[in-house]
Order: structure tokens, then C-alpha cells, then sequence
């Protein structure tokens, strides 16, 4: 029997995931326990800092391994793992984050390792490896841009694509690399047609050589799903919505990106709809959910190419 994995989506024989998928995210091909019920996970969420800004209703629930690899449990401190669970206000959240990050690699943005997991009622939850965590159990610096723009959380909407290159100008170890991998992410959520990437949704960490640079992507998803004209959080030139081809080069001029190479990614973003296409088919999606993602896709490919 033929299933498709929990984590990269690909085809997989007689389970549920890739044993290789398994060991990258968990250290182990074995799928650890996470006895617990969604009722149960919404209530530990209560008790923890940290929820989505889509609209304040995903939990990110704190959870760890215990030592022989065998469980996953709720963790108030020093957990290794991000789990969200299913919403009552937006459906299927957790499938629309996972989809949405399978997408990210086509086009070589980072993120951390992650997939699907069932929790003991049968829904599925997403879950991310954090990090921002060292093997020993030590944090990494990380600062997300509200804070280097020395602004309010409440203010995350408060910002601009421009805006976050002068951030990086002004702070990541080495600015140009950084920028262009900026840019790829700016291009690539409005391609999936993410109004959640403000400014607390994009961090810059100090990894173990000391560079500061932009953190793995996370809080991918396409709110478009769930939330019909959802414009982009950041305006990139003035604009959150209607952008085209030419927004995309005008805006690779102000980050001071060679033509050939703005040319390039904006070829790359339009050449991976077939790829995405069948990611999208083979995900947990809903049905209607998929139509619409697979459409959206379509049409903003056809803008990059104009």
C-alpha cells in the first residue's frame, strides 16, 4: 500500500513517513508517542507566551523528546520542538503551514526540519524543530525586526519590504547575501499569498561562527486560504496587493541586486508551479483548499512572467 509522507509529501510504502524524513526531524525512524488530545493541547497553550498573529487563534505549544527518543511531551521550558495544533476559527491551519513549507524548498529558501503529526484524537498538528536551540540545551541570540526596528509588537504591521533591507544594512554580518535571501521570502509570500509576514515573523540569529543572519523561514501560510484578499503585511513600494513583474525588478534595484540575478529568481518562482502543483495535490489539504492554492499559484506565476 502507497501513502504519501507526513513530511516531504512524497510518495512512501507501507507507513506513514520516510525513515530518512523521520531521523532529520527527530533524530530517530522511529515516530515518537504524543499521547495527548487536541482539548488537552489547547489548554496547555493557555498557559504559554507565543500564538500566531493569524488573527490570534493558532497556539504554538512547547514540546521535547524525552531522552530515549520514544515520546513527545509538552515542555513549558526548553523545548525543541513547536507544535500547533488544528483551530476552531480557520480550518486545516496545520496542513496549510506544512504545504506552504514544503513549497519554500522548491525555491531554496531555508526552513527548519518539519512535517505533520497525529495527535491521540487523529488530527494532525504541525510540528517544526526550533532553531534557535544548540544540542547542549543553549539559545541562540535572535531578534526578530520589530525589535531591531526598536518598535512595539503591537506594531508588526507597522513596516515595509524596504524597511527590513535597511534593517539588514544596517545589522547582518554580511548585508547582500542576506538581502537576497530577503527578497527570495518577500517574492515568495506573496506567491502563496501570505499576509502573516510582518515584521515579528522575521528574525535575524547569531549562529555558532558569530554571523548574524536571517533566521530559517517560519509561520508559513497562505492566509489567502482562509482569509479571501488577504494583502501582504509588508507593503513592498507602496504595495500590498496587484503587484507585478515590474514591482519585483524595481524592488530588486533598491536592494542593490544584479539584474541577471533578480532576473533569475523571479524565472526561478515562475518554473516551480508544476512541482508545486503536484506538492499541492499530494498534501492534507481540503479539497476546495487545494483548487484555490493551486489557482493562486497560477495566476501569480503568469504576473512574474508578464
Amino acid at each position: 500500500m502507497s501513502f504519501v509522507c507526513r513530511m516531504c509529501l512524497k510518495p512512501v510504502r507501507d507507513q506513514e513517513y520516510h525513515a530518512a524524513c523521520l531521523r532529520g526531524l527527530f533524530g530517530s525512524a522511529k515516530v515518537p508517542q504524543l499521547d495527548i488530545s487536541l482539548a488537552k493541547l489547547h489548554t496547555a497553550g493557555l498557559a504559554m507566551v507565543g500564538r500566531s498573529s493569524l488573527s490570534g487563534v493558532q497556539k504554538k505549544i512547547s514540546v521535547t523528546l524525552t531522552t530515549d527518543r520514544e515520546t513527545l511531551q509538552v515542555a513549558a521550558d526548553g523545548g525543541r520542538y513547536i507544535l500547533k495544533p488544528q483551530t476552531e476559527t480557520f480550518p486545516a491551519l496545520p496542513e496549510n503551514e506544512h504545504v506552504t513549507t514544503c513549497l519554500a524548498k522548491l525555491v531554496e529558501i531555508e526552513v527548519p526540519p518539519s512535517g505533520l503529526v497525529a495527535l491521540s484524537d487523529g488530527s494532525l498538528a504541525f510540528i517544526s524543530k526550533r532553531f534557535d536551540r544548540l544540542p547542549d540545551g543553549r539559545k541562540l541570540r535572535q531578534e526578530d525586526f520589530c525589535q531591531l526596528a526598536e518598535q512595539s509588537p503591537k506594531d508588526k504591521y507597522e513596516g515595509s519590504a524596504e524597511l527590513c533591507v535597511r534593517l539588514l544594512r544596517k545589522y547582518a554580518s554580511e548585508p547582500l547575501i542576506e538581502i537576497l535571501k530577503l527578497y527570495r521570502l518577500l517574492l515568495f509570500a506573496w506567491w502563496t499569498g501570505n499576509g502573516d509576514l510582518h515584521l515579528k515573523n522575521l528574525s535575524l540569529f547569531t549562529d555558532t561562527q558569530g554571523i548574524m543572519r536571517l533566521t530559517p523561514a517560519y509561520d508559513l501560510v497562505s492566509t489567502r486560504l482562509v482569509i479571501p484578499d488577504d494583502p501582504l503585511a509588508l507593503p513592498v513600494l507602496g504595495k500590498k496587493s496587484k503587484l507585478t513583474r515590474k514591482t519585483w525588478v524595481e524592488f530588486a534595484e533598491y536592494c542593490a541586486i544584479p539584474k541577471k540575478t533578480a532576473q533569475r529568481v523571479l524565472e526561478k518562482q515562475a518554473s516551480v508551479e508544476e512541482a508545486a502543483n503536484d506538492a499541492i495535490e499530494s498534501c492534507f489539504l481540503p479539497a476546495e483548499q487545494k483548487a484555490a492554492l493551486k489557482e493562486l499559484l497560477t495566476e501569480r506565476g503568469a504576473a512574474l512572467r508578464d
